[in-house]
């Protein structure tokens, strides 16, 4: 007997394109929802300003997931390489 489950998933074929493929940075994330959906928008900020650079608009239900999925990989994360300190408020100035 298998130890797979019943239903596979499908492989995805993910594709990036150059800009995408180059990351932006955020050193703060500002988070607002409507009862459809969540909106994440990616901050970098340099005091006295920020900017976005990255927005995601996504479901209640994928959030969730998200949540989920990044707990498990903060877990790992510091299984292997040790506990992670918060990172500061980068609005209040002070370089990180």
């Amino acid at each position: 007997m298998s130890d797979r489950p019943q239903e596979q998933r499908a492989a995805l074929n993910i594709k990036i394109n150059d800009e995408e493929l180059k990351g932006s940075y955020a050193n703060l994330v500002r988070i607002a929802h409507t009862r459809e959906e969540f909106i994440l928008d990616f901050i970098n900020v340099v005091p006295p300003q920020g900017i976005v650079t990255a927005r995601i608009v996504t479901s209640p239900g994928h959030v969730k997931r998200l949540i989920r999925t990044l707990a498990a990989n903060l877990e790992r994360y510091e299984q292997a390489h040790g506990i992670i300190e918060e990172a500061q408020d980068p609005t209040t100035g002070g370089i990180n």
